[in-house]
């Protein structure tokens, strides 16, 4: 099945964009880009460099604003104004560049910008970081998920190799989701080894109830994952793929137009 605006009818719908445009001056990033992410799909969004998937994905997650259309969650229009905004309805994102904080340990990245807190035993009404409960909860996502990492806590994620913080910043997303996650590229620059984990939490998204929308130029992974692919091509959404109907051949064929 092909063209914008596909719809379907027996078809759980966690997160939708209507007509999302975006231009930057004189160029256009997307276009009139349609987009329905069904419950508990992986969804990958593929193109060539300068399609407009990551503009997209950005759009969607509130860390750009589109020039018009709309974001639809759970049958209402909403404005996300960041990430953190869309946080509060459900949706997390993994960007490339991971959003770490290298002097800080698991846990703290973990719990990164949403820390718990405890009333201080020595000022009743002041309110310090729990650090324990951080720890003890970061503890027992990172073996559910059996994340391969050092340490949990006492240990800078900047002193583990691109594997490792990748899956943290991954498990970190998977703890917050409650409904959506997006990630752009999370297996780029790692090995075989690195990023079969990656895939793996990917996978465990998904299978705790949660979509996952994936941007990505690893064909093979696509392939391996994905329940449905959106071809975009020049800023406009050009195919969408159902699992069946998925080959490798006819996804690169719509990315290079022929």
């Amino acid at each position: 099945m092909s063209t914008q605006g596909t719809t379907v009818a027996d078809v759980d719908i966690a997160y939708s964009a209507r007509g999302l445009t975006k231009r930057y001056g004189a160029i256009t990033a997307c276009e009139d880009v349609d987009i329905d992410v069904r419950r508990g799909e992986i969804l990958a969004i593929v193109g060539d460099n300068g399609a407009g998937k990551s503009t997209v994905l950005k759009l969607m997650v509130g860390a750009t604003q589109p020039d018009s259309g709309e974001l639809i969650k759970d049958g209402k229009t909403i404005q996300l104004t960041s990430t953190l905004n869309a946080h509060n309805y459900g949706i997390e994102v993994v960007f490339q560049d991971l959003a770490l904080c290298p002097n800080l340990d698991v846990a703290a990245n973990i719990f990164l910008g949403r820390e718990l807190s405890k009333r201080s035993r020595w000022m009743p009404l002041a309110k310090v970081l729990d650090r324990r409960a951080m720890t003890s909860q970061a503890e027992l996502e990172i073996s559910r998920l059996k994340v391969n990492i050092p340490a949990i806590s006492g240990m800078r994620v900047g002193k583990m190799s691109g594997g490792q913080r990748q899956c943290v910043a991954v498990a970190r997303a998977i703890f917050w989701s409650r409904d959506v996650m997006f990630m752009d590229e999370p297996t780029a620059a790692l090995g075989v080894k690195e990023a079969g984990a990656v895939l793996e939490l990917v996978k465990t998204a998904k299978e705790n109830g949660v979509s996952v929308v994936l941007i990505s130029h690893a064909m093979p992974h696509v392939m391996q994952l994905a329940d449905r692919v959106i071809v975009m091509r020049h800023g406009h959404k050009v195919e969408e793929i159902e699992k069946a109907d998925v080959s490798m051949d006819r996804v690169v064929r719509a990315i290079v137009g022929d």
